[in-house]
């Protein structure tokens, strides 16, 4: 009888994958069984909470804090991993039998994976599903929800002095960020800049007076942009700011302010980079048409077009396609598909990007050579 030596012994998996494996394992045959709806379809038969994959969100509470918006608490379901401080989710609603998804940002502190989402919506007057959500959201509704995502984000090391500047909706993320300063208890300056049209459409007016009176180093500095002696933002409304040569400047609201600001962050030249959020293209897109080539396969729908060299969106509505998009309402990130293959470039950075089966915006990426897009 002979003896192996324990280098020739075969290597076994840790313990700690099995368990993993077999839940895999399990969701797979019962899929299969099910076929062909998935496990979800059923679930949401007995309750729409109860899910094996999807993410969803119940509506527990449903508050409006101005005339033109509404302010979602969302209890999601156990698939939920948290958000980081500035990013969005993607909330999908059925309209009329048709089922809708747009990007909003939550508005709370970082949260864990056992926390609440807190959503604050404007309603556009064309925007379909803002308007839904604000005329017919009830507590105990539940909508669909994607895992956080974007990288406007607060550094991973907390900066010295912060500033944030927001317009309108865009207060959300930029007070996310601020909360959960608040949260770490920073002691750097802390100033808020924000941009409303009359004091009674500040979403978050009480909030935020809370917060500066239980914390000293925030400024607060409100502008009602339709009051007289109030306007828009100019680089004055940045004086006497402490640490702003390097502090932390953090924007996001319409383009015509974000402009303003990048200008501003220019002119007083401040040290660190802008942290600013895109929410449109705020340029036309130039074309090198020496380097269009190829063929746009739209894969979902079987329809094909010879490739011009404008992002991916452009190119699908002239195909005569109507991806879902709210990119010209100033509704960032619901035109996303699945590249299936080929080569893409980023028309803001100029970055290219090869991996296949990788979920991108259409509206920013155009095809470089032949590109197949799940639409």
């Amino acid at each position: 009888m002979s003896i192996r030596s324990p280098q020739h012994r075969p290597r076994r998996r840790p313990v700690a994958d099995v368990p993993g494996r077999l839940n895999r394992l399990v969701g797979s045959i019962v899929e299969a069984a099910l076929s062909p709806h998935p496990v979800d379809r059923y679930l949401e038969l007995l309750d729409p909470m109860l899910t094996w994959r999807d993410l969803r969100g119940e509506i527990v509470r449903v508050e409006h804090p101005t005339a033109r918006t509404v302010r979602l608490t969302l209890r999601p379901t156990r698939q939920w991993k948290g958000h980081r401080a500035g990013q969005f989710v993607q909330v999908s609603v059925v309209v009329d039998g048709v089922r809708h998804t747009r990007c909003f940002s939550p508005a709370n502190a970082e949260s864990t994976p056992d926390g609440t989402i807190e959503l604050t919506i404007t309603a556009n007057e064309d925007g379909l599903v803002s308007q839904h959500l604000a005329d017919r959201a009830r507590v105990g509704d539940v909508v669909g929800l994607s895992q956080a995502d974007g990288d406007f984000v607060l550094p991973e090391t907390d900066p010295t002095s912060a500033v944030f500047i927001s317009g309108g909706s865009g207060v959300t993320p930029v007070l996310s960020m601020l909360r959960t300063l608040v949260a770490r208890s920073f002691t750097g300056p802390i100033t808020f800049v924000h941009y409303a049209p009359t004091r009674d459409d500040v979403a978050y007016r009480d909030e935020l007076a809370a917060l500066v009176a239980a914390n000293p180093q925030i400024d607060l500095r409100l502008h009602h942009t339709r009051e007289e002696g109030k306007g828009h933002f100019t680089v004055d409304h940045l004086d006497g700011i402490p640490g702003l040569a390097d502090a932390d400047v953090f924007v996001c609201g319409p383009a015509p302010l974000m402009d303003a600001v990048e200008a501003a962050h220019s002119e007083l030249g401040i040290s660190q980079p802008l942290h600013r959020e895109a929410f449109t293209l705020s340029a036309p897109i130039v074309v090198d048409p020496d380097s269009i080539e190829g063929e746009v396969t739209f894969s979902r729908s079987g329809a094909k077009a010879a490739n011009d060299g404008r992002p991916l969106l452009d190119q699908a509505e002239s195909a005569g396609l109507a991806p879902e998009s709210g990119c010209r309402m100033g509704i960032c990130f619901s035109c996303t598909a699945v590249k299936k293959s080929g080569c893409t470039r980023n028309v803001l950075t100029g970055e290219t990007d090869t991996e296949s089966d990788k979920r991108i915006q259409l509206c920013i990426n155009a095809p470089v050579g032949s590109v197949d897009v799940e639409i």
